[in-house]
């Protein structure tokens, strides 16, 4: 119900990683950069947790990374007595922390819904008529894959239901040549 999502898995973080591997690593943590959410896996099980969260904060602090909304997944629950999977939220109610087992399955199911609910915080639905000068536009929320309806009418304009990201929608919109509040939209019930 967000559309469409892409997840990138990075390289794991080596405690104590020295400043030059940061360097040689920055590449292919540029994905970690333009991330909507960063899913920061964390072994439960780990008598150093504590200190394994500490720096990959501090690589994250150092690649401009420590501004992007993280979930915690705290994994290998299953090597825990007695741990039932769940979701720990903040005092806003927003979830911050998945206690899951990847061999056993358990909490994958509360994992995945709690990333729905962070990656929904800021969607934008919108219902956009467009003309047959919007072409570009038109085209540019189909390759995006946000477009959930289209419907023709008669004067040649569209109706587009979409739903998208709101970065990803003011992207689009600044590829398109369009500014925001030259956009016709429809109130609709979705």
């Amino acid at each position: 119900d967000i559309g469409p999502v892409v997840v990138a898995d990075t390289v794991g973080f080596i405690r104590h990683l020295p400043h030059k591997l940061v360097e040689a690593f920055r590449a292919t943590l540029e994905e970690t950069i333009q991330a909507t959410i960063l899913l920061h896996v964390i072994d439960c099980h780990d008598d150093r947790r504590d200190e394994n969260i500490e720096q990959v904060e501090e690589v994250l602090a150092e690649i401009g990374a420590d501004e992007i909304p993280q979930l915690q997944v705290f994994n290998k629950i299953d090597l825990l007595e007695d741990f039932e999977p769940r979701v720990d939220r903040n005092e806003e109610g927003i979830p911050v922390r998945a206690w899951v087992s990847a061999v056993t399955g358990a909490g994958l199911d509360l994992l995945f819904d709690a990333i729905v609910e962070r990656l929904a915080e800021d969607v934008v639905h919108h219902f956009v008529v467009l003309g047959p000068a919007d072409g570009k536009l038109r085209a540019l929320l189909h390759e995006a894959g946000s477009v959930l309806s289209e419907e023709h009418r008669d004067t040649g304009e569209s109706v587009v239901e979409v739903r998208l990201q709101n970065r990803d929608w003011q992207q689009l919109l600044s590829r398109a040549g369009v500014r925001e509040d030259a956009i016709r939209l429809e109130q609709r019930n979705a």
